[in-house]
């Protein structure tokens, strides 16, 4: 049986990976004392991987598809296939941003006055090719952690970091200069697997449904009953994807109405629906929206 190398990103992305897995319809089972999780589909196989190594591994085809920032294939300048991106991370669902910090009370307001200035960061190749690219010479350091400590230290005159909120950076007296680059979590494909069709097609179905899984969050399923001289009106009311699908009872003067909408609208029409004459309202939930 042929088998997909697939690559888990290990760290603040495992757990909200393994979530979207199991919404799109896989169970991943994860071991403390393993780095080959299980997954109930005997086409897969499973490696746990620092998203900061995923590039590399797919590019060398020591996996065939793996989820990591785009922050770390754009580092490493992975010469992979990107298939999809998949905006989801540990704490929100906005993109993580690169950012450039510096001390509350510096001077400095952009990259041009960090002329000969030293900058510590986990991103150095990045960093390093933005700077030389608008021939501002740095010296960039690698930063092993506690990134934000060093400049609020002096041990540095800036630092690039990573960020979503940017709560943590304000919280430590510092000041964002810039943003030097966004990422999102991107499904990324060696280029010997993408030419395989069988892989292709495996990989085409895995990135389909969680997709289909990123697009049901915060979407529910809105259905009623309605009389059939009252569907222009509540029909002009349903936010809905395209348009509600209204059916026929079988003898009657009523109608189903039924429509997909952000979870936050429902509290806003429920009340104008039961004014124009709907009843039996259902809300149900979604798994996918392909």
């Amino acid at each position: 049986m042929e088998k997909l190398k697939l690559g888990i990103p290990k760290g603040s992305l495992e757990n909200a990976t393994v979530d979207l897995f199991k919404k799109a319809g896989w169970q991943i089972s994860i071991s403390s004392r393993s780095y080959f999780p299980g997954i109930d589909d005997e086409e897969i196989k499973c490696s746990l991987i620092r998203p900061q190594e995923m590039g590399k591994y797919v590019e060398r085809g020591t996996i065939d598809v793996g989820i990591a920032g785009r922050d770390w294939i754009r580092e490493n300048e992975s010469d992979v296939i990107e298939v999809c991106e998949m905006v989801y991370s540990k704490v929100s669902r906005r993109p993580a941003r690169w950012v450039l910090v510096v001390n509350g009370n510096s001077k400095i307001q952009g990259p041009e006055d960090l002329h000969g200035a030293t900058i510590s960061t986990e991103l150095v190749g990045f960093t390093k090719r933005y700077f030389a690219e608008r021939n501002i010479p740095v010296n960039v350091e690698f930063s092993w952690g506690a990134t934000e400590a060093k400049v609020v230290e002096g041990l540095c005159d800036a630092i690039v970091e990573v960020t979503e909120t940017g709560s943590t950076i304000k919280a430590n007296g510092l000041r964002i200069v810039t943003e030097l680059m966004e990422s999102v979590p991107v499904m990324v494909v060696n280029k010997a697997a993408w030419e395989d069709p069988w892989k292709r097609a495996k990989i085409e179905q895995i990135a389909t449904l969680l997709q289909s899984s990123l697009r049901a969050e915060g979407m529910v399923g809105l259905k009623m009953n309605a009389p059939k001289e009252k569907v222009a009106e509540i029909t002009a009311v349903i936010p809905s994807l395209k348009s509600p699908t209204v059916a026929n009872h079988y003898n009657s003067d009523w109608v189903s109405i039924e429509s997909i909408m952000p979870e936050q609208e429902v509290r806003r029409i429920v009340p104008e629906l039961i004014k124009l004459g709907a009843e039996g309202i259902v809300e149900y939930s979604l798994n996918k929206i392909i």
